[in-house]
């Protein structure tokens, strides 16, 4: 690896890093875990309701993460299991869960979309492209492992 592509790297991982660590400080300032965030904002997202698999896949947590957050929310009366078939499981909010989100992840949603309205259809279509060609050649190398 060249020194400049070093320095890319380093660029990238700083960036990315940063970027976990400001969701990280929105969460405590909204008096959630990560964990729990991460999976709020995975069922709002969809509406008031996803499966408990896809909220694996979409928040990046692990099974493990995602059970543990959503057993702690289902305790505190933020959301509820139903079943959605054989195996399957649907998290859905239930009204204080509903509440939490508008004062929380909705919130986010609402920055985020912000930054990104702000941002030329053109400066848009380029993220989304590198960051998804990253995201395709990354698993490619990781299948490779």
């Amino acid at each position: 690896m060249s020194r400049s592509d070093f320095k890319k790297l380093k660029r990238y991982n700083y960036l990315f890093g940063e970027t976990e660590a400001v969701y990280h400080e929105i969460s405590l300032k909204m008096g959630l875990s990560d964990s729990a965030m991460r999976v709020l904002y995975a069922v709002c997202d969809r509406g008031d309701s996803r499966l408990l698999q896809e909220i694996c896949r979409y928040s990046g947590l692990s099974k493990q993460t995602v059970n543990s957050a959503v057993r702690k929310l289902e305790k505190e009366g933020v959301l509820y299991l139903e079943s959605a078939g054989a195996k399957a499981k649907n998290v859905c909010l239930t009204d204080a869960g509903k509440d939490l989100a508008r004062k929380t992840v909705l919130r986010i949603i609402e920055m985020e979309n912000d930054i990104f309205e702000s941002w030329t259809e053109e400066d848009m279509k380029a993220y989304l492209r590198f960051t998804e060609q990253f995201l395709m050649d990354l698993k490619k190398k990781a299948e490779e492992l």
